[in-house]
């Protein structure tokens, strides 16, 4: 078990550490990063074009109008007329939240085949470094990879480096859906490995489904691996602070509305993922039931109240996660507030064993993904603690339990 030690002296120390890794960062990083103004791109394109067009003669919605009313707007089309937006904007009509889930697969597909043109002309481009041709044909692979058939992406950003999301299980007959949101350093290239399969989004998403089917058979459950916001790269100020963290809370919520049917969801924040999900917490809607939290930084909260969410919070830690010597303090934008599995944050603290370092939790085999996905399929009788008195789950009603 790792130990929770709270003490002033120690509390001194991890400050001091702090100030002194702030000061390396600016050092090196300066006070801010200064970007590229970039043009237009794919994305904004595809969204611009959508704003000034017709199908049939009739004007077509705010494509930033509330999922709901897309919704209607999708229902109220025969299938010809939903298949011709997906193919004249199918970037847009795949990131719209509201748009059915097997349209935006569609307009994905459209979407992913027309990047992975794109890049297979740069591996050729002489304009290009060999280092510029070597990440286009990477990018190009990657494309390749995610339009095999039987993947469903549900969103999908070729800029920078890349937004992604998919889904797997029926997302829209699920009795249960599950949100896998990763931390650091992730985006299109890393959004699966073959090596370290596990520390990815599809390795997790897929391990979690596979458990959840283990673990309940007879439920039909969906999840995502949702690489839609654009996370910190590295240890910098980025991951220090929750500039990241504000767009993808947003980023999330506006998924989260736009999800078919009524299903009970559960997000499943890992490292950087959990400051996303502490500070989306307090606009989720009221289906989302569960946040679990795993080898997290904070959750931009002193104690659970502070999330201000309906939904029960759950956190874990390996006993060799490095996280734990990242000190644990807010101080205006910078960090990310308490240790969530400390017992003055409050939430329910819940067994790792059997998970490696940072990036074990999603292993096969280990307490934390059976963990993991008992709290999918809704079996939180079956959960096992961190502490064997079970206080993790006191005070669950008995239908919550069930």
């Amino acid at each position: 078990m790792t130990s929770f030690d709270t003490s002033p002296q120690l509390n001194v120390w991890r400050a001091l550490l702090a100030l002194a890794v702030v000061f390396v960062m600016l050092a090196t990083t300066g006070w801010t990063a200064l970007r590229n103004q970039r043009g237009t791109t794919a994305l904004q394109a595809s969204v611009t074009a959508w704003e000034h067009g017709r199908i049939d003669g009739r004007r077509l919605p705010d494509p930033h109008a509330a999922p709901a009313r897309l919704a209607r707007f999708f229902a109220s089309l025969t299938q010809r007329q939903r298949l011709s937006l997906a193919h004249r904007y199918p970037l847009a009509v795949g990131n719209m939240n509201g748009a059915p889930v097997e349209l935006r697969y569609r307009a994905n597909r459209l979407a992913l085949s027309t990047a992975r043109s794109v890049e297979r002309q740069r591996t050729h481009d002489s304009r290009l470094s060999p280092a510029g041709q070597q990440e286009a044909g990477r990018r190009m692979h990657r494309y390749e990879s995610l339009l095999s058939p039987g993947r469903h992406i549900l969103a999908f950003d070729p800029e920078g480096s890349g937004r992604i999301a998919e889904v797997f299980g029926n997302l829209s007959r699920a009795d249960r859906v599950s949100v896998v949101v990763p931390g650091a350093d992730t985006e299109l290239l890393t959004f699966q490995r073959t090596h370290r399969k596990y520390a990815a989004p599809v390795g997790m998403a897929e391990a979690l489904y596979r458990a959840e089917r283990a673990a309940s058979p007879a439920t039909r459950t969906a999840v995502i691996a949702w690489a839609d916001y654009t996370a910190p790269s590295g240890l910098g100020m980025d991951a220090a602070t929750a500039t990241r963290a504000a767009d993808g809370a947003v980023r999330l919520n506006a998924l989260l509305r736009g999800l078919p049917g009524e299903a009970p969801v559960s997000l499943f924040c890992h490292s950087y993922g959990s400051v996303v999900c502490g500070v989306a917490a307090d606009a989720l809607p009221g289906r989302v039931t569960d946040i679990a939290v795993a080898g997290s930084p904070g959750m931009r909260a002193q104690k659970v109240s502070q999330l201000r969410t309906s939904a029960q919070v759950w956190a874990m830690r390996d006993a060799d996660d490095w996280i734990q010597d990242v000190p644990y303090m807010e101080v205006g934008w910078l960090g990310h507030g308490a240790d969530p599995v400390s017992a003055a944050f409050g939430a329910r603290v819940l067994s790792a064993r059997g998970a490696k370092g940072h990036s074990g939790y999603f292993v096969p085999g280990t307490e934390s993904l059976r963990n993991f996905a008992e709290i999918g399929v809704g079996a939180y009788r079956s959960l096992d603690c961190a502490r064997e008195d079970g206080t993790c789950r006191a005070g669950l009603s008995a239908a919550a339990t069930a």
